[in-house]
């Protein structure tokens, strides 16, 4: 059941906080998710959020720490000893433990290890905390049931049922060989409808998807989105079954990355939170802002330099604005298309000449459109017939330059794997700004001349 986090309920929770009216406090969050109650936490006060985390049961604080926002985490992790830490992620899975213990300072996360009562689990999370967090092997977690290809359906199943106690949720079973090679998956209806003596190599789907630990985590999002898959497994070098990721942790995926893009997109060179300190916010901001300053600058000395044209037709700079933003649009429109074909992968070398000459077509269509609009403005204006021309021919050639430029940026920073997101942000709208200005008064000046 979804819970709406209103302002009423934070009001009460704080009131109650205040008047540590703990019974109240707790019959409050009774019945709400830890997602909720992390939610909650997170308009709270630290010091309210500390109280509330260190009243709720214990069941509920590993999980409740999984869904806290990073920043809130991080602060209450400072707070708690390190025996308290290994406690919380002893009840997680190992991926969440990972992720929980890749935040703290190495000397504590040591201290945290060395606490943890399952030397399995410690083991486990130490062995994912190798891996790179934007990887595969960083996503995965190590719980999962596998059997060997070699066993009989009753072996299996007594097998399971072992396996079966350290997984919150069996999604899958995956068969292996002697040497734990990943040979494909069993079907929970092929156990059941058959002889307890069938030697599993006789039942099992050898038709498996799976990824590397070495994949990158977007292409992991990728794969499972093709196939429709909820669960993928992960193996080693060897081919070894090592792990399995979640549909959960690819949507953290997909959010991060789609927040990272819009981020990027809009002039933000990291990522940043809306608490962030200012010069934290100031860092990521600015440099973007020094290139909108270097395109002014730029723009305003093109125009300059035909100040002698400007002064004899002063119409000229009433289409000045109409110039720059329609290059600067359909440039971020190329631009954002071509980047979204290239997250989904709909963009590949084979189909590259394909897009480029449908998006000279179409800025084309755009561009003569746009025109035959602008030369019937200015008829009606009663403007010298050459400024429609002028305009007209000008804003063509920007609205199809600027969309070239849109669509093969991406795909050149793509190639020298740098985030084509770039593309679409202040850098594109700053070129064809500066284009477009150019274009616009070199044709004037022609047609004038």
């Amino acid at each position: 059941m979804h819970v709406e986090i209103t302002s009423a309920l934070i009001e009460e929770l704080v009131d109650f906080i205040e008047q540590k009216n703990n019974p109240k406090i707790l019959e409050k969050l009774e019945h709400f998710h830890p997602a909720d109650i992390a939610e909650i936490m997170d308009d709270l006060s630290f010091d309210q959020a500390i109280y509330v985390f260190e009243l709720v049961d214990e069941d509920l604080v590993s999980d409740i720490l999984v869904e806290l926002e990073e920043d809130v985490r991080e602060r209450i992790l400072k707070k708690l000893s390190s025996k308290d830490i290994a406690s919380s992620i002893d009840e997680l899975e190992t991926d969440d433990a990972a992720d929980i213990l890749a935040e703290l300072p190495e000397k504590k996360k040591q201290e945290v290890i060395s606490e943890i009562e399952d030397a399995e689990h410690a083991k486990d999370i130490v062995e994912l905390l190798r891996y790179d967090e934007d990887t595969a092997g960083g996503l995965m977690a190590k719980e999962l049931v596998q059997v060997n290809e070699n066993w009989t359906v009753l072996t299996c199943v007594r097998e399971m049922r072992k396996q079966a106690e350290h997984v919150e949720k069996v999604h899958s079973i995956y068969v292996v060989d002697d040497e734990e090679k990943l040979l494909g998956t069993l079907s929970l209806k092929s156990l059941l409808t058959t002889s307890t003596n069938t030697p599993i190599k006789e039942l099992y789907k050898k038709d498996v998807h799976y990824v590397s630990v070495t994949e990158d985590d977007e292409d992991v999002a990728l794969i499972m989105q093709k196939y429709d898959m909820f669960v993928i497994p992960v193996v080693d070098e060897l081919g070894r079954l090592v792990g399995r990721i979640t549909i959960d942790d690819v949507v953290d995926v997909i959010v991060e990355e789609a927040e990272k893009d819009y981020q990027m997109a809009s002039g933000i060179s990291q990522d940043v939170e809306s608490d962030d300190t200012i010069w934290r916010l100031f860092k990521a901001r600015f440099p973007w802002l020094l290139i909108g300053l270097f395109g002014g600058f730029t723009s305003g000395n093109i125009i300059g330099s035909f100040g002698d044209i400007i002064q004899g037709h002063i119409i000229l700079l009433m289409f000045i604005p109409l110039i720059a933003a329609m290059g600067g649009n359909i440039g971020v429109q190329s631009s954002a298309i071509v980047v979204q074909g290239l997250a989904n992968n709909t963009i590949k070398e084979g189909n590259v000449i394909k897009r480029i000459l449908k998006e000279i077509g179409l800025s084309l269509t755009i561009g003569l459109v746009l025109s035959v609009l602008i030369f019937a403005f200015i008829k009606w204006h009663g403007s010298d017939i050459v400024f429609a021309y002028a305009i007209g021919i000008s804003l063509i050639i920007v609205v199809v330059l600027a969309s070239l430029i849109g669509t093969i940026v991406p795909l050149i920073l793509d190639k020298y794997d740098i985030d084509p997101a770039i593309a679409t942000g202040p850098f594109i709208t700053t070129t064809n700004d500066i284009v477009g200005v150019l274009i616009y008064f070199s044709i004037a000046s022609a047609f004038i001349n």
